[in-house]
């Protein structure tokens, strides 16, 4: 399938703890398509950090096989692995994972210093075109304490959208953030989603997973459902009702 950005076949990872296996995802096969807006929900020990943990190349399968825009990356070397992963998968997290004395543009710079294959000529250029998209070329010598929440989750999207990944993974991504603010970053995300990027999300809020196109459903290492979303939020307009119910309240 041309379309194919994500595809796992029987993926399967088990823990060792002390001399218990412990089985987190039991052969899971999901096909997420380019330019979807993907939603991974469950549960506490569900197995949804488990599978986005294999889906960033962040961890290996126990077996099984995960194809990323088309390659096997089970059959990887570390090194071929740690390439893929730079090249091809943007990361956001709840914690932003920002360096705290390192202005917004220098933050955003951080992983074109891993530009192995040296695609990369104007690496200050790259990173200022990215803090433009996501609305904050104005605030790029700033550092982080100097930013709102909602700022400096924008400085954590720009840094993974400046190596022009395949994918953004994002994990509880406006888990430290207010309604208001949440809604904003969904605004950017669905822009973002909207110009081709495709977004894959981890969430335990149904409210926030009702912005993405689709939702993974997952219990005890398993996908229980996987079902487009009907009645799909619209950011922007979401955004606009919380502005004029502030303006009533006053």
């Amino acid at each position: 399938m041309e379309n194919t950005i994500i595809k796992t076949v029987n993926l399967t990872k088990t823990y060792q703890v002390g001399e218990i296996d412990v089985p987190a995802l039991k052969a899971v096969n999901i096909t997420i398509g380019k330019g979807e807006f993907v939603a991974i929900m469950g549960a506490s020990g569900s197995g949804k950090s488990t599978l986005m943990n294999l889906i960033g190349c962040l961890d290996m399968p126990t077996s099984g096989d995960y194809f990323l825009d088309g390659v096997n990356t089970s059959k990887l070397t570390k090194n071929e692995y740690a390439n893929i992963r730079n090249q091809k998968i943007g990361f956001v997290f709840q914690g932003f994972n920002l360096l705290p004395r390192t202005t917004a543009l220098e933050n955003v710079e951080l992983p074109l210093m891993y530009d192995r294959l040296d695609k990369i000529k104007n690496p200050i250029k790259q990173a200022k075109q990215a803090l433009d998209k996501v609305g904050l070329a104005d605030r790029m010598h700033h550092i982080p304490s100097q930013l709102s929440g909602g700022q400096q989750q924008r400085v954590a999207l720009a840094r993974a959208l400046v190596n022009e990944p395949a994918i953004i993974l994002a994990d509880e991504p406006t888990g430290n953030l207010d309604s208001k603010t949440s809604v904003e970053v969904f605004s950017l995300f669905q822009k973002l989603n909207n110009e081709g990027i495709t977004i894959v999300m981890v969430t335990h809020e149904r409210d926030f997973a009702a912005f993405a196109k689709r939702i993974i459903e997952m219990r005890d290492g398993k996908v229980i459902k996987d079902s487009p979303i009907k009645d799909r939020l619209d950011a922007e307009a979401e955004l606009k009702k919380i502005n004029e119910e502030a303006i009533i309240a006053e």
